[in-house]
């Protein structure tokens, strides 16, 4: 073993408790970080899924410029047929033709304005979550069925239950008159009131009669088992799609971008809280390196006096911090994996969770995503900023003087 290096093992130490409290500090932070950037990242993706499965899906094919305007003009012509190709081609069930409206809704009682989604019955539960929220009734089951599912708030809303007739007005396609008379055969509650309020779910074989849809719909939906497999996907998508068919495909980014914007507002609040605990660590490494040094300023008086250079010294201090960070590094980052992978496999239950997340859809347990990226970030930052802080005890050897430093016991 190098002399140098052996040398600045011996010197870690001279001071075993003061060591291993130092490094304590560094193999605790760096679990807390391990565990709390995993636990963050699990939460993001259970954010970002559990938005995408109401409505959105990872991807949607539509007509240029719908995304902005939702006019029912800019539609997407055939759109049956094409879910059915794209089913097939890319052999996933979770892929469903949709149609969107504007609509009025009147009770015997009441009226209210209301966004109308045309649905195919078989393939909405593979891309929404909507079909596994119903509170009373059942889901949609024929294409040409005259029934709707509506949400709880509007149902309280428009006084009606279960089997009773609600009457559709709305504008078709060709800007002409569209009515219908339909039964809520559905009441859906997906904790949101937002979207209990505000939407109603039909056949989509009614929806393009009652609208004068001509086969034409708005939306076709795609929804893959993760992020990154939909990221695969979305370019084998937009090359399956006719050249000549003038449509645009938009991912979950484009289609949500207030939901990457509220990732990012969290990350940043968070960062900054690891950021605290990253400084606190290294002001710890601080104050044991400074301490080090005061403690041998004669003994580096005596070899500045022989000859060596304050570099050399300067150097040595820099190893032994190095060393006491990597061994924080290590144990700290084998600490945090298995820890977090516990509850990655059984997951992690907050005392009360459980029924708000039954209110959302959600599983009772939340589970951190341990990678490579999340064990290894953390304690290489706090490694980081170790060095750091060791600068100081270590520039400080240049301005030490050999007489005034052999003066000093």
């Amino acid at each position: 073993m190098n002399i140098v290096l052996r040398l600045a093992w011996r010197n870690l130490w001279r001071q075993p408790r003061r060591t291993w409290l130092t490094t304590g500090a560094m193999v605790f932070s760096n679990t807390l970080l391990v565990f709390m950037i995993s636990l963050q990242f699990g939460m993001y993706e259970l954010m970002i899924d559990n938005t995408l499965q109401v409505f959105t899906g990872h991807m949607q094919v539509q007509a240029p410029g719908y995304r902005d305007d939702q006019k029912m003009r800019q539609a997407v012509p055939g759109i049956l047929p094409l879910a059915t190709r794209l089913r097939d081609e890319f052999e996933l069930d979770t892929i469903a033709a949709r149609g969107w409206a504007f609509g009025l809704a009147s009770s015997d009682e009441r009226s209210y304005g209301i966004g109308i989604f045309g649905v195919e019955p078989d393939y909405e539960p593979g891309v929404s979550s909507i079909p596994g929220l119903i509170k009373e009734g059942r889901f949609l089951e024929d294409y040409d069925e005259p029934g709707i599912v509506i949400g709880a708030v509007l149902a309280r809303n428009l006084r009606v239950g279960i089997g009773d007739e609600l009457t559709l007005l709305g504008s078709g396609r060709d800007g002409s008159f569209a009515a219908a008379v339909v039964n809520v055969v559905g009441i859906f509650e997906s904790g949101i009131p937002d979207i209990d309020r505000n939407f109603a779910e039909m056949p989509l074989g009614l929806f393009q009669d009652v609208f004068y849809m001509e086969g034409a719909g708005h939306q076709v939906v795609i929804s893959a088992e993760t992020l990154d497999a939909a990221e695969l996907l979305l370019p084998q998508l937009v090359a399956s799609l006719p050249a000549d068919a003038g449509l645009v495909v938009h991912d979950w980014d484009a289609l949500q971008p207030g939901l990457k914007q509220a990732i990012q507002a969290d990350m940043s609040s968070a960062f900054f809280m690891y950021g605290i605990l990253v400084i606190l660590v290294a002001f710890s490494v601080l104050n044991t390196q400074l301490m080090s040094v005061l403690e041998r300023t004669h003994e580096f008086g005596i070899v500045l006096s022989l000859g060596l250079r304050p570099g050399r010294l300067g150097r040595l201090v820099m190893l032994e911090t190095a060393l006491m960070g990597f061994m924080g590094l290590v144990i700290g980052a084998i600490t945090g994996t298995i820890f977090t992978t516990w509850f990655t496999v059984n997951g992690l239950s907050i005392p009360g969770m459980e029924e708000m997340a039954a209110m959302f859809n959600l599983p009772a347990r939340v589970y951190p995503e341990t990678t490579f990226g999340t064990a290894i970030a953390g304690p290489l930052i706090v490694y980081a900023f170790t060095l750091l802080a060791a600068l100081y005890p270590a520039l400080r050897l240049y301005r030490l003087h050999p007489v005034e430093a052999m003066r000093i016991n």
